[in-house]
């Protein structure tokens, strides 16, 4: 294999001559083979977004040669286009505070750069990493405007998933809205309640999670540019100082502000502990959620047996005919593992020290593959499991009946004592309460349909 010779402070490496790479990043190679997950393929492009945004100012304040800036500009454009993304190859967890990345980034397009204005790769006096394309720019302030670009720009799959997860949610609470079943508290039985208004109560804390998820947005479009190693602005022109924001919204497309304290905004982290603890409650309640799916579906025959879930493949390679909820159980594994995510974030983010946190590569890492598979186990909870739920209207009508629970509602009319006693004798000889009743003589046949009616039950406010 071809090789070039390149140099930097720690000494000089074989570098494949092909390669868009450089010294800095080959090195980061060999230290951090930790996940063997390279860097998200947007965060690569918000990268390389504010690599491009940097050379339009730097060229608006006069300091950088414009032949190079388009170059960068150039190069920038055909990395945020797809190319070239092989050419990253530093390892998502790494150790610097991201300079790994940062100067993969650098490197990649400085040779690309090169190669456009007729030069060959590695001759840095054509277009140099630090000087020209990191020009007024430091990792501490481009990684993490690169992660939260990057949650900004993921961030819009998942609450769409999760306003179809909505929508799907309500349609079942309408079609169930006529389906009286057995409310159960601490997994006993309580009181009736619809079916539907089970899943509109799920559909209820999902618009929760989306406004919430909504309001990170808003939070994460604080950036920190400008302020370069620790909120100083050390090299920075005045020009680019006040103009990289206009054009970092320019080249994204999106509406971020710059923070009013840059040295805040370089050492503290609570941005992204907020951003994973949101993700971290989405992930609480959709877990629920699957619970009770698995629950109310458990069986078929000697579970609860209530509600029917599409069935999706074969559950059992030794027992035939056998099918599990794996929908329901994929959808709360990607939950706990958003969980656990949240916990290392939080950790991470409590790490800083003075004025910089060094261990934002596992933020990102772990924040961004939370909402990937969020965004993933909330469309196949929808498509493979929500819109196929169907009802087993005899069922639950069935556990209604037979339950002692519906002695509560007697309590207005005989009292509590009374009523446990017509429980316990429910439950000691296998009668229903509605016939116990019946024969007790203790309600006229009025008072026992207007006390018993199921559906009346379930209304809030009824008065017996």
């Amino acid at each position: 294999m071809l090789t070039r010779l390149e140099a930097d402070s720690i000494g000089t490496m074989e570098v494949p001559a092909k390669a868009y790479y450089g010294v800095q990043s080959l090195r980061a190679k060999h230290n951090f083979n930790i996940t063997g997950c390279p860097l998200h393929p947007a965060f690569i492009n918000n990268l390389a977004r504010i690599k491009k945004a940097a050379a339009m100012t730097n060229m608006t304040a006069h300091v950088l040669d414009e032949q190079i800036g388009q170059a960068i500009i150039r190069a920038c454009d055909e990395i945020i286009a797809g190319k070239l993304h092989s050419q990253f190859i530093v390892d998502a967890i790494q150790g610097g505070a991201g300079t790994s990345a940062n100067m993969n980034a650098n490197e990649v397009i400085a040779n690309r750069a090169i190669e456009l204005l007729g030069g060959k790769k590695g001759d840095y006096s054509i277009v140099h990493p630090n000087d020209h394309v990191n020009m007024a720019q430091s990792t501490n302030d481009v990684i993490p405007c690169a992660g939260k670009l990057t949650i900004l720009e993921l961030m819009p799959g998942l609450i769409q998933e999760l306003k179809r997860l909505h929508k799907a949610l309500m349609d079942k609470s309408v079609e169930f809205d006529d389906v009286v079943k057995m409310g159960r508290t601490q997994l006993q039985d309580a009181v009736p309640i619809r079916l539907g208004q089970s899943f509109e109560a799920y559909a209820a804390v999902i618009t929760r999670d989306i406004r919430r998820l909504q309001q990170v947005e808003e939070e994460i479009r604080v950036l920190n540019i400008g302020a370069t190693a620790v909120g100083t602005a050390i090299n920075v022109n005045p020009i680019y100082l006040f103009h990289i924001i206009k054009n970092i919204n320019l080249v994204c497309g999106t509406d971020c502000s710059q923070a009013e304290d840059l040295f805040d905004a370089t050492q503290n982290l609570d941005g992204f502990v907020f951003t994973s603890s949101m993700l971290k409650t989405c992930a609480v309640n959709l877990s629920k959620i699957c619970n009770d799916l698995r629950l109310l579906s458990s069986g078929p025959k000697t579970g609860i047996g209530e509600i029917n879930l599409p069935p999706k493949q074969n559950g059992s390679s030794i027992m035939p005919g056998k099918i599990n909820p794996v929908i329901p159980e994929v959808v709360s594994q990607v939950a706990y593992n958003v969980i656990g995510n949240d916990t290392t974030v939080t950790l991470a983010a409590e790490a800083g020290q003075l004025e910089l946190n060094a261990f934002e590569p596992v933020v990102f890492y772990k924040i961004f593959e939370s909402i990937d598979t969020m965004t993933g186990a909330v469309r196949t909870l929808i498509d493979n499991c929500i819109l196929g739920i169907t009802a087993n209207r005899k069922r639950c009508e069935q556990l209604v009946e037979s339950s002692v629970s519906l002695a509560t509602a007697l309590c207005p009319y005989i009292g509590y004592k009374k009523a446990a006693d017509i429980a316990k004798q429910s439950l000691e000889t296998g009668i229903p309460v509605r016939e116990l009743v019946q024969n007790s003589g203790l309600l006229t046949q009025e008072q026992l349909e207007n006390g018993l009616n199921l559906l009346s039950m379930t209304q809030p406010g009824h008065q017996f």
